[in-house]
């Protein structure tokens, strides 16, 4: 290979930041959107037919998800279909975090409108058909549960249960989302079986609505953590500060250079870009410094590296 090859081999790079598991993640995405939507025309069929309320109401609130993840999986075709599309200067690696950041928004808007009519069963309470409406909200637990199970990360299990239901899976908010979607749903089926078992046994009324609001500020909670994370990656928020440093450390202490101007940010699931402004008193060449950030950082997957040579510069 020429010189001239391999200095063009060493300035050129491809634009593709998605996720290793990004088909995977598709693949379990439209699974899920596929048996959710399946239960979903099930429940309101049953309703018209039976003439059940409840059916019809439980039909509709998973509709909504059913929206939610059909988000996510066509966020990942999209992300897939316009990966090597040069409009998107940094790749289409950030479809998953717009389809997040729609998704919690819903999501929000859900827990708001099980809030209020919570509160308004409170003031004004409803006869519950208790006996009817607890089987429905078994069967959709168990289908929330098939679904979470193919969403979930195995291996994300000790980062979720240090940050809960919104944490991290594999840093791919799309998947998280879909999953919190799924959970918030399993959620308050447990709580609604809970409430249900209580009024059918004991006639306990007041306990439906009480649970009823539980779950909004559940569902909320989970919804902004969401929604503050995905809108930091959509607006290029530095990515990971104790990572910075990091970096700024490595450059100063080990390349005799100082660090004038630093980003850092997400471009897609397991993907950083970099840029970095240098001073230094030597011919230092960016090339060098790009090569030994990549050695040490494989997740830094676009770097731009710009030196100023300053003679006088301590």
């Amino acid at each position: 290979m020429t010189d001239q090859a391999h200095n063009h081999d060493a300035w050129t790079h491809g634009h593709i930041f998605l996720s290793a598991g990004h088909g995977r993640a598709e693949r379990r995405t439209r699974l899920a959107t596929t048996i959710t939507a399946v239960f979903m025309v099930v429940e309101i069929a049953a309703g018209f037919a039976f003439g059940s309320m409840a059916l019809l109401a439980d039909g509709v609130h998973m509709a909504t998800h059913v929206g939610a993840l059909g988000l996510a999986a066509g966020a990942y075709w999209l992300a897939r279909r316009h990966a090597t599309n040069t409009r998107f200067t940094f790749g289409s690696g950030k479809f998953g975090d717009l389809a997040a950041f729609t998704s919690a928004i819903v999501l929000g808007l859900i827990s708001l409108g099980v809030a209020a009519e919570s509160v308004l069963r409170l003031m004004a309470p409803v006869t519950v058909r208790y006996s009817e409406a607890l089987p429905i909200a078994a069967i959709g637990l168990a289908v929330n549960i098939i679904s979470a199970l193919i969403l979930h990360e195995p291996h994300d299990h000790d980062h979720d249960h240090a940050h809960g239901p919104a944490g991290h899976h594999h840093h791919d908010h799309n998947l998280r989302a879909a999953y919190v979607h799924v959970l918030a749903d399993a959620a308050t089926s447990v709580l609604a079986i809970l409430a249900l078992a209580a009024g059918l046994l004991f006639h306990v009324g007041l306990l439906d609505p009480v649970v009823g609001l539980i779950g909004a500020f559940v569902i909320a909670s989970w919804a902004y953590g969401l929604i503050r994370d995905s809108a930091l990656v959509l607006l290029d928020a530095e990515d990971d500060p104790v990572l910075a440093r990091a970096i700024r450390t490595m450059i100063e202490a080990e390349m005799n250079a100082r660090v004038v101007d630093l980003h850092l940010w997400r471009l897609g699931p397991g993907h950083r870009g970099l840029i970095v402004s240098l001073l230094s008193p030597d011919q230092n060449t960016a090339d060098g410094i790009r090569n030994s950030l990549r050695e040490r950082y494989p997740d830094l997957s676009h770097v731009t590296v710009e030196v100023a040579v300053c003679a006088d510069c301590a």
